[in-house]
């Protein structure tokens, strides 16, 4: 990665200030190629990850069936060369991360003394899912369904604060769900995500209709029980809206669902995420006329800034939380302080469709919790109407527990009472006696033992 380095090697700073400045200074861009990668390393190449070959160069086939060399692309800066988004620089930058910042989530399980199991579930559209299992022996099993761009890894990252091992250190039976596309999910029987578009054409609708109901298949088959419990956080919770209005028969297979941060309708949050959802139109076009249909790739040049902005004392902070998140979940610095960001930005964000952030947006412009809106004539052909079928949540009778946080800017509690009005089965409300409790806190506070874990330990026992 260095080439006639200084004796002190770059700091995050200096490199975030050279990614940042990369494309406006033209002499840095070099396509002569003076160090070769390793096999297999990804590097960016004309706005596109290519991988090269064993002989450091990359080939790609033209239209006339030959191949031609492409050379790779290389920051050069006072005798330091960066080659952007390889290898070497992900490690790099991932060296800026604490160890449960790295970690996995079946390294973090055995780091914090409750070893886990995989398992791969198949849906019925081809999409592989990764499943972890934490073994206990106590009641039903339980299932964990993480929120949008996230996964499975935001129920330990805490590590012995987590729910994930409160929960396993009391003995029950965890199964940690993964939808599609994320970081453990980007498989599929026939598709490739990093070369195939329809890999990421879906929405929280493929995720309720089809991998909600193969995970929950799975769980049953391989524990023997009729019924789970289950535990959803943000749209971890609207998929099982989706799951038990689309397919009702999943009612009886679920015996309480307790919604953390509950999504549904979002026609009542504030700015700035009010105004993102007024203009999603214009930038789903914007996104997909530039061909881009995934958000939060690993890999990508945004999750690469993200940590190294985002791990810098105070200024991270100050940006990226207090800037960026706090904005839309709510602000709640006692929770979610500047200690533990190193380890958020090492899982969070993970990829997703950029469909699936529109259709959410759709439910807020259109003030309906509809199918996704393919326009007029998409709609015609797709469902024989010229409008997308609203869920019918009144065939959600399965048991539901909310769990709401007044300072929560997302799941606000105007929206949350929308959806409670239109579900047959409320069980119980709560509201976070915390009066600062934002969007996140309900998984990554610093105080859940006490704010929010005696809600789910009664909700489990009593259910």
């Amino acid at each position: 990665m260095r080439r006639n380095a200084d004796p002190i090697a770059r700091r995050g700073p200096e490199i975030a200030a050279i990614l940042i400045s990369f494309d406006k200074h033209t002499e840095w861009q070099s396509k002569e190629v003076k160090i070769r990668p390793k096999s297999g390393s990804m590097l960016l190449y004309s706005r596109k990850k290519v991988r090269y070959r064993r002989d450091g160069y990359c080939w790609k086939k033209r239209k006339d069936g030959k191949t031609t060399r492409e050379d790779h692309m290389k920051l050069k800066v006072q005798g330091t060369e960066l080659i952007t988004g390889s290898i070497e620089v992900e490690k790099a930058v991932d060296a800026l991360l604490p160890e449960d910042g790295r970690f996995n989530f079946m390294q973090l399980a055995d780091k914090y003394g409750h070893p886990a199991i995989e398992h791969d579930v198949v849906t019925e559209d081809g999409y592989i899912l990764k499943l972890f299992h934490i073994p206990g022996d106590k009641g039903r099993p339980v299932l964990l369904m993480h929120g949008i761009a996230d996964s499975a890894d935001v129920w330990i990252i805490r590590g012995n604060l987590s729910l994930a091992v409160a929960l396993a250190g009391s003995g029950y039976d965890l199964w940690f769900g993964n939808i599609r596309g994320n970081r453990y999910s980007r498989r599929h029987v026939s598709l490739n995500p990093d070369q195939d578009d329809q890999f990421w054409n879906f929405s929280f609708h493929e995720n309720g209709h089809y991998d909600l109901p193969a995970i929950i298949d799975t769980v049953l088959e391989e524990t023997g029980s009729a019924t789970l419990n289950a535990i959803g956080f943000s749209q971890g919770n609207t998929i099982f809206y989706v799951l038990c209005s689309t397919r009702p028969e999943y009612n009886s297979k679920i015996n309480v669902m307790m919604a953390l941060a509950p999504i549904c309708y979002l026609q009542n949050v504030p700015p700035p995420l009010s105004i993102l959802i007024s203009i999603a139109p214009l930038l789903y076009k914007f996104f997909t006329d530039l061909g881009i249909n995934e958000i939060g790739n690993d890999h990508s040049l945004l999750n690469t800034y993200e940590k190294i902005i985002c791990t810098r004392p105070q200024i991270g902070y100050d940006l990226c939380v207090e800037g960026l998140m706090f904005p839309i979940t709510g602000y709640d610095s006692e929770e979610l302080g500047p200690d533990f960001v190193p380890v958020l930005v090492g899982h969070f964000p993970t990829s997703t469709a950029t469909k699936d952030l529109y259709h959410l947006a759709q439910v807020g412009y259109r003030r309906a919790f509809a199918q996704f809106d393919y326009g007029n004539a998409g709609n015609i052909v797709k469902y024989n109407s010229t409008l997308p079928p609203e869920y019918d949540l009144s065939l959600v009778t399965t048991k539901i527990v909310f769990y709401v946080g007044l300072n929560d800017r997302l799941s606000t509690v105007a929206d949350v009472e929308i959806l409670k009005s239109q579900l047959p089965n409320v069980v119980r409300y709560i509201v976070s006696p915390r009066l600062q409790c934002n969007h996140v806190d309900d998984v990554l506070g610093a105080h859940m033992n006490y704010n929010i874990f005696p809600y789910i330990y009664d909700v489990l026992e009593t259910y």
